[in-house]
């Protein structure tokens, strides 16, 4: 019998069996997906943040600007968090003030001082954005954060409005109508009392429809001339066909219908153009589903739809509903789609790589935008309090978001992943030659199988795969690995129930 080894020797003789396991042994894979090269659904455009409202509390941080926008290691409340470079920043449009004009105020109302956001138009005198009927200055946090974020490489800026300014609402509130989008009344309305706001349930007075547009131009040319800052986008409307905007709600928002809409999208487009703003898009309409969006553009007519440059939507409806069509609607128009608004209260992660993951699979998106960067109840990506202004811990779903903010980046050509498309999601950065690949796996626990042989240069035999794991237990939290290697033209990972991770190939041509 040989003398046994000494511990050393023996560990550095086990990790090399172990590599060459990995290198030369293929796993038996419980599934496998084949990336196509040759598919090509779109060039990734980014990922972003709305503003409002987290923005007005905490605007002035450059180290939360820093974790949002940049892809540094930034220390945070005793953690060294990776920042996720988000380069797109939702700005909102305020539709409060709280300035008298002539005896007339903004009504009252059950908003939330910290979702209140200050309107730039305090008055309807004038539509000079140099006379006294506006008023620059406020909104000075979420101007701030806007900022520092493109200080920090955010290139991509979209206006957008939760409501008209409440002057030019019909009750002065801009919480909504006092239905929101329901009828009023039962049956036919006596034709004493018809008004066409009243029975849609809407708030813009009709006298204001241009207006609504006049004022979000206006902003959007006063801040490329002042503030440096280029919207590629104004989006006139949020969540218009939905009937929760009531004048009893804690935020801001307005009921609009089809028709109106139709208004706005074509004065917005009028007025951009006047001001000399020709590229910037209309976006529309930000409704809170799939299904509602695919709905709201079928109803539009062709004059409406040529004045829209992108359709947004909201992803609220989760893994529900029929991404396909709204994405089938956007092609046939020429039209991209963004997933302008995503949030939950989920601080796991888990719904959000779900829900994100099918959105790569079937709605196509070409750039995806979280809601609340900081809120409470599992809401937020850092867990705060946007009233008291307390901050405190990253929420693990921070960490799933980053494994595809971090590496799924802006010009990356999106590629589809096969039998998995729903669970798997992957890009291609032709400057650097490299394949990136972000799976999940929901069920029990399984090796997944990712074959690249249908590239035209697959990479090495033998070369590692660096790849980075996040548990929606939190037990992993975007860990880096160097455990992975290419086994000919194939690798493989084993994946716990309920984990993200992100593969990065290098040297593979298409």
């Amino acid at each position: 019998m040989s003398p046994a080894l000494p511990f050393a020797s023996r560990y550095r003789r086990l990790v090399t069996f172990v590599a060459v396991l990995l290198v030369a042994g293929p796993v038996t894979a419980d599934s496998t997906t084949t990336i196509d090269p040759t598919s090509n659904l779109g060039s990734w455009e980014g990922w972003g943040v709305s503003l409002a409202w987290w923005g007005k509390a905490f605007g002035n941080r450059s180290d939360l600007a820093d974790i949002f926008f940049s892809l540094k290691s930034v220390s945070y409340n005793g953690v060294t968090v990776p920042g996720l470079g988000l380069n797109i920043a939702r700005y909102n449009a305020g539709a409060c003030s709280s300035n008298s004009v002539n005896g007339t105020t903004i009504a009252a109302n059950s908003i939330l001082p910290a979702r209140k956001m200050d309107a730039y138009w305090i008055d309807w005198a004038n539509s000079d954005p140099t006379s006294s009927s506006w008023s620059w200055g406020v909104d000075a946090n979420q101007r701030s954060m806007m900022t520092l974020a493109k200080a920090r490489g955010a290139n991509r800026f979209e206006l957008f409005s939760n409501s008209p300014v409440w002057w030019m609402c019909s009750n002065h509130n801009p919480a909504g109508a006092a239905n929101g989008g329901k009828h009023s009344f039962k049956g036919s309305p006596p034709v004493s009392t018809f008004d066409t706001s009243y029975f849609l349930g809407e708030n813009i007075q009709s006298w204001n429809i241009q207006n609504h547009a006049v004022y979000l131009a206006t902003i959007a040319k006063y801040a490329h001339d002042n503030w440096g800052i280029t919207f590629s986008s104004v989006e006139p409307f949020n969540e218009p066909s939905s009937s929760w905007w009531t004048a009893t709600n804690n935020q801001e928002g307005s009921h609009f219908s089809i028709a109106t809409m139709m208004q706005v999208v074509i004065y917005l487009r009028s007025e951009l153009n006047k001001r000399g703003l020709t590229s910037t898009l209309v976006s529309a309409s930000d409704e809170n589903t799939y299904d509602i969006a695919t709905s709201t553009w079928n109803s539009f007519n062709s004059t409406a739809r040529a004045n829209i440059g992108r359709i947004n939507v909201h992803g609220y409806q989760d893994t529900g509903g029929r991404r396909d069509l709204i994405y089938s609607a956007a092609s046939s128009a020429g039209l991209e789609i963004w997933n302008s608004e995503y949030g939950e209260s989920d601080a796991t992660g888990l719904s959000l790589a779900q829900d994100l993951l099918l959105d790569f699979s079937w709605l196509h998106p070409r750039a995806w935008v979280y809601w609340q960067a900081i809120d409470g109840g599992g809401w937020g990506l850092i867990s705060g309090d946007i009233t008291s202004g307390q901050l405190s811990g990253v929420a693990n779903k921070y960490y799933v978001l980053a494994h595809f903010t971090r590496h799924i980046r802006e010009g990356m050509r999106i590629l589809n992943t096969g039998s998995l498309s729903d669970t798997v999601a992957a890009a291609y950065d032709a400057t650097n030659r490299k394949l990136i690949i972000v799976a999940a796996n929901f069920g029990s626990g399984q090796y997944i199988n990712f074959d690249l042989s249908k590239f035209s240069q697959p990479p090495s035999n033998g070369a590692l795969v660096p790849r980075w794991s996040t548990h929606t237990n939190g037990s992993e939290q975007y860990v880096a690995h160097s455990d992975t290697y290419i086994s000919g033209t194939e690798f493989w990972s084993f994946f716990d129930q309920n984990v993200v991770q992100t593969f990065e190939v290098d040297n593979v041509s298409l």
